[in-house]
């Protein structure tokens, strides 16, 4: 007769409860993944950041390389005529500047997430055109305050004139000529699209597209003489992209030291304009070109 097997013990009443405390820890550990979304859904994609700052640019002084020191540089841009001009410079516009300015401000907030959004249009517009991407998006926050005005994706704005992103002009064409829009409305097709970002319109080209619009403004800055350096050239593309007049220099004043004080102290959207950088850039490209402006005036009134 084989022997019995041995019977086996109960289990002690200390092991039971360090069971059931093992896993009520478990369970309150997995709960609190479910809560926080660490489990149940698929890993999130870090936020775009802003492209890379191509270099510092030096503040402008009033040496060989301004307007300041080349007086009939100056003159020839204050009577050019821009290869592509974004909006006739009209009475309208001058007396609404002001709200050019308020929606540039920093009092209009723009959260982190909104701008994420923008950063790969920027990178790829850059790229495409070979035109500083501070410069495209201190454009982008004089026109619409990164897109956040109420009519930005809808209707034109306080002129009748221009809409959209970038604020295009769709109403200065006629007879044979084309407007602003129709000139660059292509420029989205040298460029490639991202798969996903905000405000993708059904089809293209559009105003109101944010990719189709960005990229039609960096071939106009582009056009109009703006490269990679933030310069003459960038302060004379600003001043073409918004008209000639008192207001598109201040206007490119305000455009060109804001995409300057970004490369030298890191892009923030929310950051205000140091006066000091403005009153440099104003010296620099600004005063030379409103003094040859007046000049010509005088003369005109003279001869007349």
């Amino acid at each position: 007769m084989s022997e019995r097997a041995p019977i086996p013990e109960a289990p002690s009443e200390a092991r039971a409860w360090a069971l059931a405390g093992a896993l009520l820890a478990a369970g309150v550990a997995v709960l609190a993944a479910v809560l926080s979304g660490l489990v149940g859904q698929t890993a999130r994609q870090p936020a775009p950041a802003p492209p890379a700052i191509v270099s510092v640019a030096a503040t402008p002084g009033t040496g060989a390389n301004s307007l300041a020191a080349d007086p009939a540089r100056a003159r020839a841009l204050a009577h050019a005529r821009p290869a592509i001009l974004a909006r006739p410079a009209t009475a309208a516009q001058r007396r609404a500047f002001a709200g050019y300015v308020r929606a540039s401000s920093p009092q209009t907030h723009i959260l982190a997430a909104w701008m994420a959004g923008f950063y790969p249009i920027y990178a790829q517009a850059q790229s495409t055109f070979a035109v500083n991407w501070l410069l495209i998006a201190s454009i982008h926050r004089q026109e619409s305050a990164f897109s956040t005005n109420s009519t930005t994706y809808h209707g034109l704005n306080f002129a009748g004139c221009c809409g959209g992103p970038m604020q295009f002009n769709v109403t200065n064409g006629g007879a044979g000529a084309p407007s602003t829009w129709q000139l660059v409305a292509s420029s989205y097709l040298y460029g490639h699209r991202p798969a996903v970002y905000d405000h993708r319109t059904a089809t293209h080209p559009s105003i109101y597209d944010d990719f189709d619009a960005i990229m039609a403004g960096a071939r106009l800055l582009s056009a109009d003489g703006a490269t990679l350096s933030l310069d003459g050239g960038a302060w004379g593309a600003a001043y073409d992209y918004y008209g000639h007049d008192a207001a598109g220099i201040e206007y490119a004043d305000q455009v060109l030291a804001r995409a300057i004080g970004w490369s030298q102290h890191g892009f923030c959207v929310n950051c205000g304009t140091d006066p000091r950088l403005l009153a440099a850039v104003h010296a620099a490209y600004g005063a030379p070109v409103a003094e040859a402006s007046v000049g010509a005036t005088a003369a005109v009134k003279r001869r007349g």
